[in-house]
């Protein structure tokens, strides 16, 4: 019998690839004989990783810039899996919000998984591919402090279900809405907010989930891993949570 969840001979590309859950994601589809390519900004980091695994480049984008994120897919020949994954966060109820953060957000959470996605289209629906958007159980639920992340989150899992529709029986859009991963993402966070009371924050986040931990990365791109490959062909328009009991509580 085959050895289940592989992805040889298929290529991915992975947004944000190079730290976090986009990291484990690059090092989980390449164990599964992806040639995975990482879009970071970061390209010290995405060359440091892509060095590591087989079948990897790296290519240096702003996801937000249409003119980069055309030239990124006019380069490419053929696509099986996109991860959209790249995103950045803000905390602040809708008073605290100015508009240019609220913009910001929305340029790399929504606008920039948009531009990845229209750009994608031609070479996932030529292979029949797959997409997989990294979303947030901030898109399912109120979260205090975080107006501007729910709502952009919000608009990512609204985003999935339509393309779901619009292209069923050519290629798949899931979801992923994870909790709180322990990531770079939650360490600058509480380095920039929370600096003087690190642990005691880091606790509170850690029994917000109801199995009272933190996700890990590796549990995230294992999810990946099964929507992106042909064992999960039913599946589209799925919203997965995996949040330690969060959205369940």
């Amino acid at each position: 019998m085959n050895s289940p969840f592989r992805l040889d001979g298929r290529a991915a590309l992975v947004t944000g690839g190079a730290s976090g859950i986009g990291e484990a994601i690059s090092r989980v589809f390449s164990d599964a004989g992806a040639s995975v390519l990482i879009v970071d900004i970061d390209k010290s980091r995405a060359d440091a990783l892509a060095a590591e695994l087989p079948r990897a480049s790296v290519y240096d984008c702003d996801i937000t810039n249409e003119k980069a994120v055309q030239a990124l897919f006019g380069g490419l020949t053929g696509l099986d899996i996109l991860v959209n994954n790249a995103g950045i966060g803000m905390v602040g109820s809708i008073e605290e919000t100015p508009l240019e953060d609220f913009q910001r957000l929305f340029r790399v959470n929504v606008e920039g998984l948009f531009l990845m996605t229209r750009y994608a289209m031609p070479l996932l629906l030529e292979s029949h591919g797959s997409i997989v958007n990294i979303g947030s159980v901030a898109g399912l639920v109120g979260i205090k402090k975080r107006f501007a992340y729910c709502a952009t989150k919000g608009a990512v899992v609204a985003m999935t279900r339509q393309v779901a529709v619009e292209y069923a029986g050519r290629l798949r859009a899931n979801c992923i809405c994870p909790g709180t991963v322990d990531t770079p993402f939650v360490e600058a966070y509480l380095e920039k907010y929370h600096k003087h009371e690190k642990e005691k924050i880091r606790a509170e986040l850690n029994q917000r989930q109801p199995v009272g931990r933190l996700g890990r990365p590796m549990e995230v791109a294992h999810l990946a891993l099964y929507l992106s490959s042909q064992e999960a062909e039913f599946a589209t328009g799925t919203i997965a949570t995996i949040d330690g009991g969060w959205t369940a509580a």
